[in-house]
């Protein structure tokens, strides 16, 4: 371990850095780029169980303080908002990537930077600081541990915990050693299981508000001075031996500290379900828009991916939503009939719809050794359709709209912020927030939903 002789300290330097350092003018845009993507999945996730249903339940204990609990508009305690908050811009399934790590950065760490900033009154200058420091501690954790951790791990639940640990201990002014004990104790704080993803429930948008409720904890613990064990990601019986295959790859995961930025290498969602089915989903729509098939005119679709695409998203039957966005056959009919993968692919009438259905099991999916042997770095798929009329296409997708490497413009992604949130808070206000996340220097408040107004009308 060349880079450093402990890189749970490396990185809680590095971490703590950010009150002070420069902030570089492409790092300050691509953090509002998070920070935006975040409140576009945040927002319409507001509308969603579990976030809904705990948000009630949980109302008694919500304290009292100035962090804002965006599922019901209350305010309330640092870790009240931080665990609801992450919870609700999971739910969707339109929160950012990090390809290198599998892993959603802004649920939990955004959750939790945000709900601390609120608390101690930080300027939105401090929030971006935070959410460069958590990005850059827990996805370089979690290209450590990858990708091996990922067969039983859900990578946002157990690295989110990292992230949300070091936004916040920045914005409790933790200095490097109080921000490694914050990172040491989220560490025995982190959890997730990919089980809880692959059926039917509704655990898995509770991973990311765990995540940034207890690394919260565990940074106001560190505040305290409350300690934490300064070897755990790397010693024998520490985090990645426990969570991978060996003691993790940290050579790989230092590699460019303080040179190059994990917020800056983000993929933003194009579609509204896993990240696994998108190359699949873009190599469908290129082949539709250059053929002009429709869903009438297949015979069978052939889906062709890496790992997680056959073992998580090969589901020819589906349920609930929870399972059509975790379901190739699902998503790439949906694609067909629906035009899209969105929001409205998941509602009701959609996992009713008999096309969809009727499309489903002439849809296969299969794992490609090629592919497989490129993951995690690159998420590619090979696509092969049979038309009724004889004719057969092929596409092979080198890589996902969205990624780093095809990125969605800051024109897209506020099309993308507009189109999920405007429904929710009305068109005013979605203009406002955007507005004020692109070139604003106040923090974000309050944003009523347009559900809330009847109840609070009533009140």
């Amino acid at each position: 371990m060349a880079a450093a002789a402990n890189p749970l300290l490396a990185l809680a330097g590095h971490a703590a850095s950010w009150r002070d350092r420069p902030m570089p003018p492409e790092v300050a845009h691509h953090a509002r780029r998070a920070l935006i993507d975040w409140f576009a999945a945040l927002l319409p996730g507001c509308l969603h169980p579990p976030a809904t249903l705990l948000a009630a339940a949980m109302a008694p204990e919500r304290g009292t303080g100035r962090a804002i609990c965006y599922v019901d508009g209350a305010a309330g305690g640092l870790r009240h908002a931080a665990l609801l908050n992450a919870t609700a811009s999971h739910s969707v399934e339109f929160d950012d990537i990090y390809r290198d790590a599998g892993y959603h950065p802004g649920c939990p760490t955004i959750g939790a930077a945000l709900a601390a900033a609120q608390t101690r009154g930080a300027s939105l200058d401090g929030l971006l600081r935070a959410i460069v420091a958590g990005y850059e501690v827990s996805c370089r954790i979690g290209v450590a541990v990858q990708p091996s951790h990922y067969r039983y791990w859900h990578t946002t639940g157990t690295v989110g915990t990292f992230g949300a640990a070091a936004a916040t201990a920045l914005l409790l002014n933790c200095d490097a050693e109080r921000t490694a004990h914050a990172v040491a104790t989220a560490a025995t704080f982190a959890g997730g299981l990919q089980q809880a993803f692959r059926s039917s429930g509704m655990s898995k948008p509770l991973h990311p508000g765990h995540a940034a409720d207890a690394g919260a904890l565990a940074a106001i613990g560190a505040a305290a001075g409350v300690t934490g064990a300064l070897d755990v990601l790397h010693g024998p019986v520490g985090f990645a031996a426990a969570t991978s295959e060996d003691t993790g790859k940290w050579d790989r995961a230092l590699e460019g500290l303080g040179e190059r930025f994990a917020v800056t290498a983000m993929t933003f969602k194009n579609h509204g379900c896993c990240g696994h089915i998108f190359a699949g989903l873009d190599a469908v729509a290129e082949l539709r828009a250059e053929h002009g098939f429709g869903p009438d005119d297949i015979e069978a679709i052939h889906l062709g991916g890496y790992g997680p695409t056959k073992d998580v998203c090969d589901r020819p039957e589906v349920g609930t939503e929870q399972e059509a966005r975790f379901s190739a056959q699902y998503c790439i009919a949906a694609l067909l009939v629906m035009g899209g993968v969105r929001l409205a692919a998941f509602e009701p009438p959609a996992l009713a719809d008999p096309a969809i259905r009727a499309l489903m099991p002439r849809i296969a999916v299969s794992l490609d050794p090629e592919l497989a042997a490129d993951y995690p770095g690159r998420r590619a798929a090979k696509v092969t359709v049979k038309l009724r009329d004889g004719r057969g296409l092929s596409r092979h997708q080198p890589t996902r709209k969205g990624d780093p490497d095809a990125p969605l413009s800051d024109r897209e992604l506020s099309d993308k912020f507009t189109e999920l949130t405007a429904p929710v808070v009305g068109a005013a206000a979605s203009r406002a927030l955007l507005d004020a996340l692109w070139r604003g220097d106040a923090l974000p408040g309050p944003v009523p939903l347009l559900a809330h107004a009847p109840r609070r009308a009533a009140e």
